[in-house]
């Protein structure tokens, strides 16, 4: 029992020192963003065309509020396709009430028809990109909502002639309330950033967020368009890392948007926590088995276990630094990038939540081991080398 438990106490306190790592190299990368966010230039005349592709799939809460945002831009050459898989689906009918209120805006509606790919957003964005008339193309989900400078402040690096894709950080905005949906929010706006921070820090963006995707038509024709990526979950992930590919610069813009959280309920919500993790460990399979290491709160957990079984000298004072330790580093870390990076009005939901997302967070780490299946759009999905992925039956 004695070995068992000294390697547990080995085990967590490695995890600790790898996750104090972690959370220091975020925390320069944080004042990374944040120098090149002071330091950014002011507002420009450079105004090229822009298409904004955004591709629905029925009703969301709050739809025709969001898409609103997109109809307000502070920009004068733009405009806006949306495409579903068919012209009477949901989405459609909220997007056309929407523009009748913005005469002004040109808008296109379209629709996919039936998949023919597991992902059939893909489908719907060929579909766009085809019809775009303008050179850049910014796509963005369904579920965000953007500032009134939001495609002046995302088109602004492609003056760099070398710059082929920009992408977005987001911040989890839990509409709906309920702890799970606050839960998956902190998710978003402190996990995810602060893996996309260091990711940046250390090797460039070589990937993009799928909230908010802009690319040159040049760059999406070098990729093949979108089709090539439609046997594939991470659409969003192939999309920067095959234009970082061929030469090109990713951009990671300091504009933030937010993304609207759908999932208020337990299990829908881990649902598609669980979705992330196992498309990231298709995707990116080494550096999601890495992930593990940048967890804190379960290996301070663990830390405390054992030495409350080893019970050495002064074992409850170790074992209560150990967890204040671990859990102490997650609520700085989640100060600093809710209330610098990404501006939460409520950064204090995400300072005290955080910890516990992190340490359910090593959870779906595991499960992402134990199964290939995946739930989508109410469809069955099974992931296999590489991220690509196929429908298979209930």
């Amino acid at each position: 029992m004695k070995i068992l438990l000294e390697f547990i106490l080995g085990v967590g306190l490695f995890g600790m020192v790898t996750s104090t790592i972690y959370a220091g190299l975020a925390m320069l990368a944080v004042r990374r963003f944040m120098r090149r966010r002071q330091n950014g230039s002011p507002p420009s005349s450079f105004e090229p065309r822009v298409s904004l592709l955004k591709p629905l799939h029925g009703a969301e809460p709050d739809l025709e509020t969001h898409l609103a945002t997109f109809f307000q831009q502070d920009y004068p050459n733009y405009e806006l396709l949306f495409c579903a898989r068919q012209m009477d689906d949901a989405g459609l009918v909220a997007a056309r009430r929407v523009a009748a209120r913005f005469p002004d805006v040109p808008v296109q509606f379209l629709s996919s028809g039936e998949p023919t790919v597991p992902n059939a957003k893909i489908l719907s964005l060929e579909r766009m990109a085809q019809a775009a008339k303008h050179g850049l193309l910014i796509i963005s989900d369904s579920d965000v909502r953007v500032d009134s400078n939001y495609v002046r402040e995302v088109v602004a690096p492609f003056r760099d002639t070398k710059v082929g894709a920009v992408t977005c950080l987001y911040r989890g905005v839990a509409a709906q309330g309920g702890l799970w949906s606050r839960i998956e929010a902190a998710a978003m706006s402190v996990e995810m950033s602060a893996g996309v921070l260091v990711a940046d820090m250390l090797e460039g963006m070589k990937f993009a967020l799928g909230p908010t995707m802009a690319i040159r038509r040049s760059c999406l024709q070098e990729i093949g368009g979108f089709l090539p990526m439609g046997d594939y979950c991470a659409d969003d992930f192939l999309l920067g890392n095959w234009v970082a590919e061929r030469g090109h610069t990713v951009v990671l813009s300091r504009h933030v948007i937010d993304h609207i959280v759908l999932h208020a309920d337990f299990w829908p919500s881990m649902q598609h926590q669980a979705r992330w993790m196992k498309s990231t460990r298709f995707s990116r399979p080494k550096g999601h088995l890495g992930t593990a290491l940048t967890f804190s709160v379960p290996f301070g957990l663990l830390t405390a276990a054992a030495l409350c079984g080893l019970q050495p000298p002064h074992w409850p004072a170790l074992a209560a630094a150990a967890l204040l330790w671990s859990i102490g580093t997650r609520m700085l870390l989640a100060l600093a990038v809710s209330k610098s990076v990404v501006r939460e009005k409520s950064a204090w939901a995400s300072v005290l939540l955080y910890p516990v997302r992190d340490l359910l967070g090593i959870l779906f780490w595991a499960a992402s081991y134990c199964s290939r299946k995946v739930l989508w759009r109410k469809e069955i999905y099974l992931l296999e080398k590489g991220g690509r992925m196929r429908r298979v039956a209930r």
